[in-house]
């Protein structure tokens, strides 16, 4: 299934934009689910046999072209991340040297915790000095500026203070009117009472003349933007005098008049779109299957909330999603009425979190599909609906491949898509894009012999080809792809250390519009020039914030010669004469890079407080073509650990970096492979799981498409890669993190670590009860911490565990957990 998260939009309640980038489980962006898809990639150098070498090819060769040596400090290409070791030189076993001596670190411990063992690593040249290499990021020639490595960075920033960091406004989605006068993109920011970030809409000027500005001010949030012909706007809000009411649909007119509500439904309104060439709102709502009409909604949703019943009776599988229960009631489409009522075209539970895109003369629409299917499978295909009748037929369906990103092309003729061939134990997946002729039925792959992932499609004007973004060497470009020339070669539209999302095309052809972001820059709204690649940024809402340091990159190679990389986050006074203590941060997915700004997992918080931070893309990451993800296809504890092992061994050459004081974290498969490290080596101080599978015997039943988790591993190799076999080799200090409401990665799974930590490990409670390991829990979050007063204390609470186990420094557990830590006993 097209793995991922959610459809990507700002929720009206959260203010969140929750890119799920393949958390273990179905759905990616515009696959089962509508979910943003942050995508496996192909091959290395992006071509197969039989394609056209064209421009990204040919960067390929000047990029392999260069000089070899990679020094420390040197400019290099970091998109062909080809450092590596001399042939047949010795390479030490990170396992077995993570086991040796002691080194003494250099920063003062806790008078209260016993100091603990590190391990002394090969120092032989063949083994360490050669493997690795550290290059900057490569300065742009566009006119967009980021913060590069060499830089110098503020004393003081947003980043210092967590208060201050939370108030950052977060942009998600853009949307461009039919007249190119405008864009629309989705802002968040703090509440009064700092508890939630409320999503408003602003106005951005396409041609970078104007200032932006704010066009609602709802005390609850607006979202899912989208213009009518008129170039009247269409929004989601929920307006109600009582946080009960439910969202609906609203019309903001274009000559600066009061929004006007335009639909509603007694359980809510979760999406609207317009045709392109007929001024009619679609809506996707909620409806109890056995009610027919409105009437029968409201009559059963008043006896549930006055009898005060949560009761559900499932007759198939799923029977959760993320963090919610599903059912009762299923998803509809309906067209708004002039009443404001909707009138129902189609509801079927296979429309939950459906991708749905709209003919432009609103005649049909092509719908993401969910259909459940024997032995508790759910498989995605797609739909055509006419939208007068309600009458359904099949445009994509296979029993061994997912469909999504349905994206129809501006004349109505075709229908672009991408196709996801099964994993199974022992293959990876196989995502490849095509377009569907809906006049003749004729299915085309496009870009054969590409080797990347689409995350976004969108076509151009004269549908002579689409604007894709794909990930790709820790950065998401965006890619131009022929729609009439199979081969044809994929053009990169941008080449700079980004990452690009929501691309919107010139109606002329001439310049897309997307949001653009990097590791060290927020998302914010650009202008791209499609015929000279010149980049610009737009007057946005926000101010870029400048983050408290800098960035390089590392590359090295992994045990079996394949090049391998990480960006590192480092403080501005990090140097030989002071070196930062290093953080391994590893991310979830498996599926994923680290590639682009992140609001949960931010980086910056602690190169502020003088941390160093690494971001590596073992095997498994995304962006390096399918081969490097089969290197670990379900073997997860070989090659992704022994790559985060090399990485760490080369970044730890560096002068900038103290290599006696280091700890690891990760979320979700990043909280997986941190388990799995802790059980392997204990040349860390102190390792981090959040959100983490330990037992993955018990993990597959029980997360929210265990369908999806039998195609991936056989029952042998869960118990293969299971960490918890490895609990009693387990002398590290952990902290273990969970969200209660966490269906993809159960709270089972944490319950069970802390437990076996605390029985199992080889550090145990002592005779009183009394652990060297924590555990926080978030009894009402889910996979992610997305509440602002938690987040504060997420950090907060790493923060002094890693102060106090590393000696980098003085920082207390938040108050308002209301604890004090035991101390231990002087020996």
């Amino acid at each position: 299934m097209v793995r991922g998260g959610r459809d990507g939009t700002a929720d009206a309640d959260r203010g969140e934009t929750e890119q799920q980038v393949g958390e273990l489980g179905p759905g990616r962006a515009g696959g089962p689910g509508n979910h943003d898809h942050a995508a496996l990639l192909g091959e290395d150098p992006g071509f197969d046999e039989g394609c056209e070498v064209g421009a990204g090819a040919a960067a390929g060769e000047r990029r392999g072209a260069r000089d070899a040596a990679g020094r420390a400090g040197d400019v290099v290409d970091e998109r062909y991340p080809s450092g590596r070791g001399e042939r047949g030189e010795q390479r030490c076993d990170p396992v077995r040297c993570g086991r040796g001596g002691a080194v003494p670190p250099r920063g003062e411990r806790s008078a209260h915790r016993p100091t603990l063992r590190r391990a002394r690593h090969c120092r032989q040249r063949s083994c360490r000095a050669s493997r690795g290499r550290v290059g900057r990021a490569r300065g742009n020639n566009i006119t967009v500026t980021d913060a590069k490595s060499g830089a110098s960075a503020p004393s003081e920033t947003p980043f210092h203070d967590l208060d201050a960091f939370l108030r950052l406004p977060r942009l998600s989605g853009l949307r461009l009117s039919p007249d190119r006068s405008r864009l629309v993109t989705v802002a968040s920011e703090l509440n009064d009472e700092a508890t939630k970030h409320v999503p408003a809409l602003w106005e951005i000027d396409p041609a970078g003349e104007r200032a932006a500005r704010r066009l609602t001010q709802g005390a609850r949030g607006e979202s899912s933007p989208v213009f009518a012909p008129n170039g009247d706007l269409l929004f989601v809000a929920a307006r109600g005098k009582s946080d009960e009411d439910p969202a609906t649909a609203w019309r903001l007119p274009r000559d600066g008049a009061e929004a006007v509500e335009v639909a509603r439904a007694p359980l809510g309104i979760s999406a609207v779109t317009v045709p392109r060439e007929r001024d009619t709102a679609i809506v996707t709502m909620a409806v109890y299957p056995s009610a027919s009409d409105d009437a029968g909604d409201e009559r059963i949703r008043d006896a549930r909330r006055s009898g005060k019943v949560s009761a559900v009776l499932h007759t198939g599988y799923p029977v959760r999603y993320w963090d919610h229960d599903l059912g009762p009631e299923v998803p509809c489409l309906a067209v708004a009425g002039d009443d404001g009522a909707g009138q129902r075209i189609v509801q079927d539970a296979a429309l939950r979190n459906a991708a749905v895109d709209v003919d432009p003369s609103g005649a049909f629409a092509i719908t993401v599909w969910n259909e459940a299917g024997p032995l508790g499978v759910t498989r995605a295909q797609l739909m055509r609906i006419d939208l007068a009748s309600g009458e359904r037929s099949v445009i994509a369906r296979e029993n061994d491949a997912d469909f999504g990103l349905p994206t129809i092309s501006p004349d109505g003729t075709k229908v672009a898509y991408v196709r996801e061939a099964h994993a199974d134990p022992e293959n990876a997946p196989d995502v490849t894009i095509h377009v569907h002729d809906l006049t003749t039925g004729k299915q085309t792959r496009l870009a054969v012999g590409w080797d990347r992932w689409a995350t976004a499609l969108a076509w151009l004007p004269d549908a002579s080809g689409l604007v894709v973004t794909a990930d790709q060497y820790g950065r998401a470009p965006l890619f131009l792809v022929s729609a009439s020339s199979p081969k044809a070669a994929v053009r990169d539209l941008t080449t700079d250390d980004a990452a690009y999302s929501d691309a919107c095309i010139d109606p002329a052809g001439r310049y897309a519009y997307a949001l653009r972001a990097a590791i060290s820059v927020p998302p914010a709204p650009v202008r791209i020039d499609l015929e000279t690649g010149e980049i610009a940024r737009l007057p946005a809402p926000a101010t870029v914030p400048a983050v408290p340091g800098r960035v390089t990159e590392v590359l090295t190679s992994g045990d079996d010669g394949t090049p391998i990389r990480a960006w590192l986050a480092l403080p501005a006074s990090a140097s030989e004469d002071s070196p930062a203590p290093l953080l391994l941060w590893i991310h979830g997915g498996p599926l994923g890079s680290w590639n682009t700004w992140q609001w949960r997992w931010n980086p910056w918080l602690m190169v502020a407080r003088g941390y160093a931070v690494l971001l590596p893309d073992p095997a498994l990451s995304t962006g390096f073509g399918r081969r490097f993800i089969q290197r670990g296809w379900g073997e997860w504890g070989k090659a992704p650990f022994t790559d985060l092992m090399a990485l760490t061994d080369a970044t730890e050459q560096l002068p900038e970096i103290d290599e006696a004081r280091t700890a690891a974290m990760g979320g979700s498969f990043g909280g997986y492979m941190a388990n799995w490290i802790a059980g392997h080596t204990n040349r860390f101080q102190a390792i981090i799981s959040h959100a983490g599978l330990w037992a993955l015997d018990q993990f597959g039943p029980t997360t929210d498409a265990a369908w999806y988790w039998a195609r991936e591993m056989t029952p042998e190799m869960a118990v293969e890669n299971s960490p918890h076999l490895y609990v009693a080799d387990i002398t590290t200090p952990m902290l273990v993190i969970h969200g209660d409401k966490d269906y993809r990665v159960p709270i089972g799974e944490a319950l069970r670590l802390w437990y076996e930590l605390n029985s199992e490990s080889g550090l145990p409670s002592d005779d009183h009860g009394i652990s060297e390991h924590q555990f926080l829990c978030f009894p009402d979050e889910n996979h992610w911490i997305l509440k602002p007063q938690h987040t504060k204390v997420w950090y907060e609470t790493i923060l002094a565990f890693l102060a106090d186990r590393m000696g980098a420094g003085a920082a207390a557990l938040p108050d308002v957990l209301g604890v004090e830590l035991p101390e231990d006993d002087e020996e």
